[in-house]
């Protein structure tokens, strides 16, 4: 690389300082300018929550290094040796003479034109606002920027919102209903969508939504927002919140509808955008369609591994490691940035909600023969005091074997699991291989089996046709057939006492060889406990015992979504 090379970096969040900072290592000769339309730079945007609820107590703490540096241009020029140039706005690309006209933050046209050899656009996504009647009244905000964080917490902290309504149950509004509830506010989520979080399959959603329910928090999916009413007196500022499904009381609303990928300054210039993400289109390399011209971050459309098709999946992670990619190249290095598995993780209120892979539904429309398990068992030895419910899902291709997809949710340590998952699935193993994974034990941390590898057991047995099951929602709907099967409950007395299944035949595990007379031939039957870890005993009882119809409740009483006799 020869002296002075002028790169030129449009985006000071996350992807943007990656790349100055992973340049300058590598070729400290270089001459990097960094322009941000922001004040603020390199701040951690998926922290914006944690800074409304006051987990984060500082702003600073958002954007500072780990020994609690602040990264602010007086730090990317005496540490980075890069020069910033924050409230600063690129209008316009001029890719015949290779340069980039600039103007103070808020200017439509260019005062400044800087040259360059390389230019990397790190421009980000901008968050979905609809046009909707009412959506610029006061007190509504979106949650993209550390601006719209402390107009959230100015208003809690002054008590203006006692009734919250977040409209959309994707990643961001799901864990802002936790800070909101914390701060002691009616929360109400609608999403148009039949479930929220579609990172999940349905069921599993449900079970987060239940959980949600349960700290207070009211969730209306299958509801579609109409307008944002204001309040009497003062229609200027929010007052209620229209929806198909009724007019919600709000003080406040929090549009969580999703991102949109930032590509205007691209698509001025002529580069490639992917139609199918809407997103710029990059190599393996980062290079748009002009060699020297990259792009990384939330603007970029991903190749994802599972599909082999293009995706939009905007997360800081992503960035930061195609930031590396682009720099690399750039300073001669050979690197590529292969694509994605869409492995996320979010807290909601003491639930870890993770994924990797396909979910069930895009493995099917994939055009894969499905297999699922659903495991639910503590996510440490049973015997330890702080040992927490975990439920995974498992998705896998009957042909192969191989692993496809794995998702996560409950109050125990899921986050490991699925990266677990997420490095077998990079990997193209199978359940079988995931089975053997020599992962470390200690009571404190795992039970002597993983999780993840016992979840792998049951999906094996699953594919060697020892283990028949049936979900939540197929029972449930067999449960109103002309025709219904028997279930079948082996728990203990004291947890048949608390709940059941309607209409159930009760037999404890141990005692069920003594009893088999009970259980009808003559219809299909359904064993279950609370996990199914004893139903799935049962079922192999009645297996040995010449029962030919005989399947388990994917994951047992623990994870039926409908109502339950008490």
């Amino acid at each position: 690389m020869k002296p002075e090379l002028k790169i030129i970096v449009i985006g000071g969040v996350a992807a943007g300082p990656k790349v100055a900072s992973r340049v300058i290592r590598m070729t400290p000769q270089a001459d990097v300018t960094v322009i941000e339309q922001g004040h603020l730079l390199s701040y951690a945007g998926c922290g914006l929550p944690y800074y409304v609820s006051g987990v984060v107590k500082e702003q600073r703490e958002l954007m500072s290094t780990p020994v609690g540096v602040v990264r602010d241009p007086v730090f990317f020029g005496k540490v980075k040796n890069v020069k910033v140039r924050n409230a600063t706005v690129a209008l316009r690309i001029d890719r015949a003479k290779k340069r980039v006209g600039v103007a103070p933050a808020g200017g439509t046209e260019p005062t400044e034109w800087l040259a360059y050899d390389k230019l990397v656009l790190c421009t980000g996504a901008r968050p979905v606002k609809p046009p909707l009647p009412g959506v610029d009244k006061l007190g509504v905000y979106t949650l993209h920027e550390v601006e719209d964080a402390e107009g959230i917490k100015a208003a809690l902290a002054e008590t203006r919102a006692k009734d919250v309504v977040v409209v959309g149950g994707g990643l961001i509004g799901v864990e802002m209903t936790e800070a909101l509830a914390e701060h002691g506010c009616r929360v109400t989520v609608v999403e148009k969508l039949d479930q929220i979080l579609t990172m999940l399959d349905a069921h599993m959603a449900r079970l987060v939504e239940k959980h949600m329910e349960a700290k207070g928090v009211r969730v209306m999916t299958g509801s579609g927002v109409e307008a944002i009413l204001g309040r009497p007196g003062d229609d200027r500022r929010v007052g209620a919140v229209q929806t198909t499904a009724g007019t919600l009381p709000a003080d406040m609303v929090i549009l969580s509808i999703g991102v949109r990928p930032n590509t205007d300054l691209a698509r001025d210039a002529g580069l490639a955008i992917c139609e199918r993400t809407r997103a710029i289109a990059v190599n393996r390399h980062m290079q748009t369609s002009d060699p020297d011209i990259y792009a990384a971050g939330d603007c970029v459309a991903v190749n994802h591994l599972m599909t082999g098709q293009p995706a939009f999946i905007p997360l800081g992670s992503t960035a930061n490691k195609q930031g590396r990619v682009a720099a690399n190249h750039i300073c001669g290095i050979a690197d590529e940035f292969p694509g994605v598995l869409g492995s996320a993780v979010c807290k909601v209120f003491d639930f870890c909600v993770a994924c990797t892979g396909l979910t069930e539904r895009e493995a099917r429309a994939a055009g894969y023969d499905v297999a699922v398990t659903l495991t639910p068992a503590p996510d440490k030895a049973h015997f330890m005091p702080d040992a927490r419910l975990l439920i995974l899902k498992l998705i896998a291709d009957r042909a192969t074997r191989r692993l496809l997809g794995a998702q996560a949710v409950g109050p125990g340590a899921g986050d490991k699991r699925i990266d677990v998952a997420a490095m077998a699935l990079t990997a193209g193993m199978t359940v079988d291989q995931l089975a053997h994974a020599d992962l470390c034990y200690a009571p404190p941390f795992s039970p002597a089996v993983d999780n993840i590898l016992t979840a792998a057991d049951v999906m094996r047995n699953k594919l060697d046709g020892m283990l028949k099951g049936v979900s939540a929602a197929e029972l449930h709907a067999e449960l109103r057939s002309e025709n219904p099967p028997a279930l079948l409950d082996v728990r203990t007395p004291d947890e048949f006492k608390t709940m059941r299944l309607p209409g159930s035949l009760f037999i404890p595990l141990g005692a069920l060889r003594a009893r088999l007379n009970e259980v009808p031939r003559d219809r299909p039957v359904v064993a279950f406990c609370k996990i199914s870890l004893r139903g799935y005993e049962a079922a192999r009882i009645l297996c040995g015992a010449g029962y030919s119809d005989v399947r388990v409740l994917d994951g047992g009483l623990v994870t039926w979504p409908y109502d339950l006799e008490k």
